[in-house]
């Protein structure tokens, strides 16, 4: 029996680095389906892709052009879904504004025992937009394995 139906990375305004590792983790091979999608803490209305994060994807072969922010609420957190947040200032922020067990959101660095997060490019050059890519790519061909190992124990 697969452990998750859903998986959501949560970023602050879900306009670039949770689009983007949305982007990453559907176009690689996961051994159970997985649903899998992007939310913001800082959502007050729905807004498309940044600029520079859709320029570095369609770079890489990927876009989220059809993308828009979505705000993370409290029927996002059950037992079946996944909550990867991008830095740990966003898990602190997700932890003091919704009710939910702190040991069920796990930061994406620390989920595959990575020491480092994910750079924040907002505001940045493209140049950031794309080192904070590669990052994604590293940290989210981990998680791929570690899901599909989890997968396979279970």
């Amino acid at each position: 029996m697969k452990k998750y139906d859903r998986l959501i990375f949560v970023s602050n305004g879900d306009t670039a680095v949770g689009p983007m590792a949305e982007a990453i983790l559907q176009s690689k091979y996961l051994l159970e389906e997985l649903a899998i999608t992007s939310k913001g803490v800082v959502v007050l209305f729905p807004e498309p892709i940044n600029p520079k994060a859709e320029a570095v994807l369609v770079s890489n072969g990927l876009t989220m052009k059809e993308h828009m922010s979505d705000p993370l609420v409290q029927e996002d957190f059950d037992e079946r879904t996944l909550i990867l947040t991008v830095r740990e200032s966003v898990r602190q922020k997700v932890i003091s504004e919704f009710d939910v067990d702190e040991d069920r959101i796990f930061v994406l660095n620390q989920y595959v025992a990575e020491g480092w997060e994910v750079m924040d490019p907002y505001g940045g050059a493209l140049v950031d937009y794309g080192q904070c890519f590669a990052q994604l790519e590293v940290l989210i061909t981990k998680l791929v394995v570690q899901l599909n190992e989890e997968e396979l124990m279970n």
